[in-house]
């Protein structure tokens, strides 16, 4: 049975021919898989399982009706949507997803990230990290009403584009130290993530040994996946809208 990857939808009301998309590829692309992984930024923003937007209510539905025909459904937390837990998963019928995490595709051990922490050029960004993925940031974030947490979230995105439009593009694409390092860290001659929204297939040696790092792409004029069939996997595209 097939496999699919995804991650960068970055589904937000203000573009809801993604979600339209999302939901496509639900019904018909990906119908019939043995599992689908999410990796990261699947939300533009994500405040909190408690979000009563009408979106968040219909991608857990979407989800929920997918993974009831027997797709096994897994959620990785990206850079936008690291508040995602588990009351969200189980209302999708999903599974949350540690990253990194290794998987086996046809007998080959594979490592799965958002790709985020593969960016150690980005200083800045990696401090905001350590501090966003720390328990008690979340919990007192989490406490506060839902309007004050879209404030937050709004004033967090607005720096962001005005920090990243400042830095070079290759402070925001990964470090090849640190990739190779990941996968000999992990034992894997292939890796597979998503963040940068540069999707290629890069060829590289571990250890002395062939590897490939792929890298999947957000979603805007195209959707993306990585279809895993039996001794076969691929990078697809293809028009939206």
């Amino acid at each position: 049975m097939t496999t699919y990857l995804i991650s960068d939808l970055h589904l937000d009301e203000t573009r809801p021919q993604i979600t339209a998309a999302f939901f496509d590829f639900l019904r018909n692309r990906a119908a019939g898989a043995k599992a689908l992984y999410i990796l990261g930024d699947f939300f533009e923003v994500w405040i909190g399982d408690d979000d009563d937007a009408p979106l968040a209510n219909q991608v857990a539905q979407a989800l929920r009706e997918y993974s009831s025909t027997g797709v096994e459904v897994y959620l990785m937390h990206g850079n936008r949507d690291f508040l995602l837990g588990h009351d969200f998963a189980q209302r999708a019928g999903a599974t949350l997803l540690p990253d990194p995490s290794c998987v086996t595709f046809n007998g080959q051990k594979v490592l799965l990230m958002h790709g985020d922490t593969l960016c150690t050029r980005d200083i800045e960004y990696q401090a905001f990290r350590q501090q966003a993925r720390d328990p008690n940031w979340q919990k007192n974030l989490l406490a506060k009403p839902l309007e004050e947490r879209r404030a937050i979230a709004a004033q967090i995105r607005a720096v962001s584009k005005t920090m990243n439009s400042r830095k070079a593009e290759d402070i925001m694409d990964v470090t090849e130290d640190e990739v190779e390092r990941v996968m000999r860290e992990h034992g894997v001659q292939l890796l597979i993530h998503g963040h940068t929204h540069r999707p290629a297939r890069h060829p590289l040696s571990v250890k002395g040994e062939p590897g490939e790092r792929i890298v999947l792409g957000d979603w805007g004029e195209h959707g993306w996946c990585i279809k895993v069939s039996e001794h076969h996997l691929e990078l697809m595209h293809w028009p939206i809208g």
